[in-house]
């Protein structure tokens, strides 16, 4: 179990009587928090918690395939972040007619009971066309109160309590409102200042997020609209595939010949400038490593950094926005196959496919495994992978990652389909343009930042920011962010700083 969770090597005699003759391991199980100063979750509320505060179930009946209103699920509550993951799988369109407006409002924090139990965000802006799943409440946080709680909330310290407090073994787990009595540790040093300086890291690294989705939206707004504008006369007019185009596919039980598809890639091709595919681009592409024990032995996996070991980055783990959710370590004795500066790692498969990263910082020992798809360059070229990546992500939110994909089980798009896949012979300003807002070479300089100015410098920096960066410094900050509550919930001195 965690850091906070002690399970005795023995129980005396006296403990099981106490506990009416139960051997169950669970009823020994204890919190170890040392700060005896906490106060519940209840006690952060402005009120008690009310039936109005919970979201509303509709029945997958109400499911239909366009609505101009949503349904949000707990999926959309994801562990690596503070905001709402809404996408087609978590925010589902309703009939209009089963919609219960539920005014969420920017800044209102939503916690699920049910299923991925305890994980919270908060809400970016105002969602007017969104309702709440029955398993999902909005808590009526005291303002003053909004960040510190939500940082804890997200902390380890809190679902480890919950996840104590919550009976297991069920397929889906239900909280209720057993959340409402996790224990929420206080500072007893230098309070005010500590209170302060939680809350500035956690409204620093939500406003980081806000600016990665706000970037990733201009790319892929800043593409559209170089297509859209730059076409040649050609007109788009369908037809049905010729046995020509059967043969080269030597498919037919593809969508590759559909009205919508052919509508899309007619767009991409009818550039002014042109195309190339992926190899013209001077790219080649294999398969990640191959991790099984049959292949390269034994592994050792682990959560943590050790010397020697190789950085695992999983598809699973990538965002649609082109950061990394989340890293795991392999031990490995044998020289595996590593990425370079310059590489992209694709995810291939499943329904999330099409997620891509570029590994921007010349780092040894960076791998994936075979459900990625490696493209790698000969001349490491940032720039025109970045770019490579960009117009990866333009398909995958035109739906046609999913189009060229094959198979079972959300599909997979096989190599042998690369080569018909479209990249447009941008203008070298326009991909600088693009470029620029992934990735910015700007550092992350804290030396300047003090409590009283730390979020209107970490708003400069975040001004000429690309995704890249603002991920990078969200990522520090969240480790500055899990020491101070680390050291609060240990009763230790908290350090103010703002570098690691």
């Amino acid at each position: 179990m965690g850091n906070y969770i002690h399970t005795p090597s023995f129980v005396k005699w006296q403990d099981v009587s106490n506990n009416n003759l139960s051997l169950s391991p669970a009823q020994y199980v204890r919190l170890v928090m040392p700060n005896n100063n906490y106060l519940s979750v209840s006690q952060f509320l402005k009120r008690p918690l009310k039936r109005t505060d919970l979201g509303v179930e509709v029945g997958s009946l109400s499911y239909i395939d366009k609505s101009p209103v949503r349904f949000i699920r707990t999926k959309a509550l994801q562990k690596h972040s503070f905001l709402p993951d809404l996408n087609s799988e978590t925010a589902l369109p309703i009939l209009p007619s089963d919609f219960v407006q539920m005014n969420l409002k920017e800044g209102d924090l939503l916690i699920s009971k049910d299923s991925n139990i305890g994980e919270i965000v908060i809400l970016d802006k105002d969602y007017p066309n969104c309702m709440l799943s029955g398993a999902i409440y909005r808590l009526p946080v005291k303002d003053e109160w909004r960040y510190y709680l939500l940082a804890f909330i997200k902390h380890d310290i809190f679902r480890e309590q919950l996840d104590f407090m919550v009976p297991k073994g069920a397929t889906i787990r239900h909280a209720k409102t057993l959340f409402l009595d996790c224990k929420v540790p206080l500072p007893t040093k230098n309070v005010e200042n500590v209170i302060c300086f939680i809350s500035s890291l956690t409204q620093a690294i939500i406003n980081k997020e806000k600016i990665i989705r706000q970037r990733h939206l201009a790319i892929m707004q800043l593409i559209d609209k170089e297509l859209e504008e730059h076409q040649k006369a050609n007109r788009f007019c369908y037809s049905l595939p010729t046995l020509e185009e059967v043969k080269d596919l030597g498919r037919l039980d593809t969508n590759m010949y559909n009205v919508y598809f052919k509508n899309e890639v007619f767009g991409i091709m009818n550039y002014k400038n042109g195309c190339q595919n992926i190899e013209e681009l001077g790219f080649k592409l294999s398969r990640g490593q191959n991790l099984q024990v049959s292949n390269i032995g034994k592994s050792i996996y682990s959560e943590d950094w050790h010397t020697g070991f190789y950085t695992l980055v999983l598809p699973m783990f990538l965002s649609k926005f082109g950061t990394v959710d989340e890293v795991k370590y392999l031990g490995n004795r044998n020289p595996l196959k590593t990425l370079k500066k310059g590489d992209l790692i694709f995810g291939a498969e499943g329904f999330e496919k099409g997620r891509s990263i570029v590994v921007v910082e010349e780092e040894s020992n960076t791998i994936t495994n075979i459900h990625g798809i490696t493209i790698q360059q000969k001349t490491h070229d940032l720039g025109k992978a970045i770019f490579v990546k960009c117009f990866l992500d333009y398909l995958r939110s035109k739906k046609l990652i999913d189009l060229f994909a094959v198979g079972g089980n959300g599909g997979s798009l096989a190599q042998k389909y690369w080569p018909y896949i479209p990249f447009p012979k941008f203008p070298e300003a326009k991909q600088k343009e693009i470029v620029s807002l992934y990735y910015n070479a700007k550092k992350y300089d804290t030396s300047g930042f003090t409590l009283e100015n730390f979020l209107e410098k970490d708003n400069e920096f975040n001004f000429g920011a690309g995704i890249y960066e603002l991920d990078k410094s969200a990522k520090q900050l969240k480790q500055i962010l899990n020491k101070a509550i680390d050291d609060i919930v240990n009763d230790r001195k908290v350090e103010i700083r703002f570098s690691l």
